[in-house]
C-alpha cells in the first residue's frame, strides 16, 4: 500500500470531532480521494492509470470522497458487491479546488440560494455536486463532524478519469487485511494518515 498509515486510535485524537470538514491525505500539490468500484474496474484502472473500460460509464454521476472511513462505510470495507475494488486517486490540489468552488450542494441550501428555482438552475449549469453527510467511525456508527463527497458528472468526471489523475493506488489488499480489525477503538487498526484539508484558493 502506497500511503503512509497510522493507528486510527492515535489519529483520531488529532481530528476535530464536529463542525464540517475535509479530512483528506495530502501533501503541497496533491490530494487523494477515493473511490470504490467492481473488481474489473478497478483492475482496469490499475492496469492503464486512468479510469475507464467497458464496466464504466461516463454518462453517469461518479461520487468521490477524500475521507476514508466515510468510503469504507459507503462500501461496507470492500465487501459490498460492485464496490470490492477500493482504489485511492491521487489528484491535484488546483483541480480539486476547482471542484469545491464549483460544487452545488445536492439540496437546495435556503443560505445560498434565493429560491429553490434559482438553486436548480444552478444545478443544471454545474458538471458538481457538494454534499455533506455525517463522518463515521470504523464500526460504521455517526459521528457529530460532517463529511464531504463530491459528484462529477460530464467534463469534471471526463478530467478526474484522465488529465488530472495523477496515480491510481490500489488499496483493496489493505482494506482486506483491516477489515476484521474496523472497530472504533481496536488498538492495532490502520488506515491512511489523514489531516484537516485547506484549499489554496480563495474560492
Amino acid at each position: 500500500m502506497k500511503l503512509p498509515t497510522a493507528p486510527h486510535i492515535q489519529q483520531r485524537r488529532l481530528w476535530p470531532t464536529e463542525g464540517r470538514h475535509v479530512l483528506a491525505h495530502h501533501d503541497a500539490d496533491t490530494i487523494v480521494v477515493y473511490q470504490a468500484y467492481r473488481p474489473s474496474t478497478a483492475a482496469y484502472a490499475v492496469a492503464h492509470g486512468q479510469l475507464g473500460g467497458p464496466d464504466f460509464s461516463f454518462d453517469r454521476m461518479s461520487w468521490i470522497k477524500p475521507n476514508f472511513l466515510w468510503m469504507m462505510y459507503r462500501s461496507g470495507w470492500g465487501s459490498k458487491e460492485g464496490q470490492e475494488g477500493v482504489l485511492g486517486l491521487r489528484l491535484r490540489r488546483t483541480f480539486f479546488d476547482s471542484l469545491l468552488a464549483g460544487a452545488v450542494p445536492s439540496t437546495f441550501d435556503s443560505e445560498a440560494y434565493a429560491s429553490p428555482q434559482e438553486w436548480q438552475t444552478a444545478v443544471a449549469a454545474s458538471n458538481v455536486r457538494r454534499q455533506r453527510d455525517p463522518d463515521h467511525a470504523p464500526s460504521g456508527a455517526n459521528l457529530a463532524r460532517r463529511a464531504i463527497q463530491l459528484g462529477l458528472r460530464g467534463e469534471a468526471l471526463r478530467a478526474l478519469a484522465t488529465t488530472e489523475l495523477l496515480e491510481v493506488i490500489d488499496m483493496s489488499s489493505f482494506v482486506a487485511s483491516q477489515r476484521l480489525q474496523a472497530t472504533d477503538d481496536d488498538q492495532n487498526l490502520l488506515v491512511p494518515v489523514e489531516t484537516v484539508y485547506t484549499a489554496q484558493s480563495p474560492a
